[in-house]
C-alpha cells in the first residue's frame, strides 16, 4: 500500500493530525471501499498528493474553508489545463482525478476529518434500458468527445494487416527484408490469441505457458474454451473466453518450437528486487510445486507469476525473450509495429495500444454472431416467408449474451453500453446489407428504404 510522509516524519503537529497522516488513512480504506485493485492504489494516492503539493504552495489547507478551495481548484483546472506542457491533463484524466479528489473529500467528510469541500454538484437522472437512476453530477468535469468517437477498434484489413506486421511480413504476405525484428513467431502467435480471445493486457501478460488450453485432436470449426485464471483478471472474476483453431495451432508452434528453443537449460532467475524465485516441479494445467509447496496457477497474481521458474529452465509465463527471460512489454510491440506499418505501408494506419485488440476482438465477434443470426433468418424468410422473423427477433438477445461472458462483464446491459461506446451501427448496417444481398431479399426499392433507415439513424447519434 502506498503510504505519504512528511520529511520530518510526523504524523501531528500543534494543528492536530498531519494532511499526510489523513491521506494514508483515507489509503488504507481503499480495498474496502470500491478500489480492490493494488494497480490503481497508487495512482490515487498519487492524485491527492499532487492536489496537496499545489494548494499548500499557494496557502491553501487540505481541508481549508470552502470559499477557498473553490477558488484554488480554479487555479488547478488552469493550471492542468493551460499550465507548463508536461503537467497538463487531457480531459479523460482531469475527470479521472476529480472523481478521486471528491471521493476522498466525501470520505473526509463522513470521516469528520473536513467540514466542507471544493465541488459544486448538480442533480442529474439517468435512464438505460428502462432503468432510471439519480445521482449528482460533478460540475468540474470537463466535456469530452462522444465515447464511441474516441474508442477505436481495427476493422477487418487493418487487423489482417497488423498481424501479418507481426510476423515480419508485408501486407501482402511476403517476408518484409527491410525488417529484421527478432521474436516474431512469439508476437504473431500472441498477437492472433489476443484478437481471438479479447484477454485483457494483463491476462495475456502474466498467462502461464501451461495454462494455454490443450489443442483439440481434430480440427474444429467451434472454437475453443479459454479459461482465464481470477489470479490475472480484472477484480478477480474467473471467467471462460474462446479462442479460434487456428490461432491455437500457432500458439502451440510457438511454445513447441520458439518459446523451447529459448527456456531449454535457461540459467535465468527474478532479479533480487522482485523477491525470491519460486521454483516450479510437477507442473500441470491447473498447478503445481511452488518451492515444495502445492498452489493453484489461480492463486498467484501477477507479482508471483514473473518470478516463477520452469522446471527445464527459464520463465513460466507464455511469453519469453532472449534466455527465457518474462517478456512484459507488449505495449512497446504494438506501437511500433504499427509506427511501421503507417511509414511503410498505409498513412491511415492508427496507434495500436493492447486494448484496442480488446476492441477488436469485440467487434469481430459481434460481426459473426450477428452474421450467424442474419443467414439463419434469410434462409427462413426465403423458405417459410413471414413466419421466420418472430422466430429471429425472439433470438436477437442471444449473441449479447454469449459477447457478455467473452468480454467478462457483470450484465448483459455493460455490453450494450460498450457496444455502443465502439458505434456498432456501421457494423450492423453492412451485414444486413450483405446477407441481404446475398439471399436475394434487397431489391433496389429495398435498398433505398435501407439508406433512408440508417440515415435517420446516423442523424440520431
Amino acid at each position: 500500500m502506498p503510504l505519504l510522509f512528511d520529511d520530518d516524519l510526523l504524523f501531528e503537529d500543534s494543528n492536530g493530525v498531519r494532511p499526510t497522516t489523513v491521506i494514508n488513512c483515507w489509503a488504507c480504506e481503499l480495498p474496502a471501499n470500491g478500489c480492490p485493485s493494488p494497480n490503481s492504489w497508487p495512482y490515487y494516492v498519487r492524485t491527492v498528493r499532487e492536489w496537496l503539493e499545489f494548494i499548500s504552495e499557494h496557502g491553501v489547507a487540505l481541508f481549508d474553508t470552502r470559499r477557498r478551495l473553490k477558488a484554488a481548484l480554479g487555479a488547478y483546472s488552469v493550471y492542468r489545463a493551460q499550465g507548463p506542457i508536461k503537467h497538463r491533463f487531457e480531459a479523460s484524466t482531469w475527470n479521472q482525478n476529480m472523481g478521486i479528489l471528491a471521493g476522498f473529500y466525501k470520505w473526509a467528510k463522513d470521516e469528520e476529518y473536513a467540514d466542507s469541500e471544493p465541488f459544486t454538484y448538480r442533480q442529474a437522472v439517468w435512464a438505460f434500458k428502462g432503468q432510471v437512476r439519480r445521482g449528482r453530477v460533478n460540475q468540474s468535469r470537463r466535456r469530452q468527445a462522444k465515447p464511441h468517437v474516441t474508442i477505436k477498434y481495427l476493422d477487418d484489413d487493418f487487423t489482417d494487416m497488423f498481424l501479418k506486421g507481426l510476423a515480419g511480413l508485408s501486407p501482402d504476405g511476403e517476408r518484409d527484408l527491410r525488417y529484421r525484428g527478432r521474436e516474431l513467431a512469439r508476437n504473431s502467435a500472441v498477437g492472433r490469441m489476443i484478437v481471438s480471445s479479447g484477454l485483457r493486457s494483463q491476462e495475456y501478460t502474466y498467462l502461464l505457458v501451461c495454462e494455454v488450453p490443450l489443442l483439440p485432436s481434430r480440427r474444429t470449426a467451434v472454437p475453443v474454451s479459454f479459461p482465464v485464471p481470477s489470479g490475472i483478471t480484472k477484480g478477480s472474476k474467473y471467467r471462460e473466453s474462446w479462442i479460434d483453431y487456428d490461432s491455437l495451432v500457432e500458439l502451440h508452434s510457438y511454445i513447441s518450437l520458439d518459446r523451447a528453443a529459448a527456456t531449454f537449460g535457461s540459467s535465468w532467475r527474478p532479479p533480487a528486487r522482485w523477491g525470491e524465485p519460486l521454483f516450479v516441479t510437477d507442473a500441470d494445467q491447473r498447478g503445481g510445486r511452488v518451492n515444495g509447496v502445492r498452489v493453484q496457477w489461480s492463486s498467484l497474481g501477477p507479482d508471483e507469476r514473473r518470478r516463477l521458474v520452469a522446471p527445464e529452465g527459464g520463465s513460466m509465463l507464455l511469453s519469453v525473450w532472449g534466455q527465457g527471460r518474462p517478456f512484459t512489454g507488449w505495449a512497446t510491440v504494438f506501437a511500433r509495429t504499427s509506427d511501421r506499418i503507417r511509414e511503410r505501408y498505409e498513412p491511415r494506419f492508427p496507434h495500436v495500444n493492447p486494448h484496442r485488440l480488446r476492441h477488436t476482438m469485440a467487434m469481430a465477434t459481434m460481426a459473426r454472431l450477428m452474421r450467424g443470426w442474419y443467414e439463419q433468418a434469410a434462409r427462413q424468410v426465403r423458405d417459410t416467408d413471414d413466419d421466420a422473423a418472430l422466430a429471429h427477433y425472439l433470438r436477437t438477445q442471444e449473441p449479447l449474451l454469449i459477447l457478455r461472458d467473452l468480454l467478462g462483464h457483470t450484465s448483459s446491459l455493460t455490453t450494450e453500453a460498450y457496444l455502443h461506446r465502439l458505434d456498432v451501427l456501421r457494423l450492423f448496417t453492412s451485414l444486413y446489407r450483405r446477407v441481404g444481398k446475398e439471399y436475394g431479399l434487397l431489391d433496389e426499392e429495398a435498398e433505398l428504404e435501407l439508406e433512408t433507415e440508417f440515415d435517420d439513424e446516423l442523424a440520431v447519434v
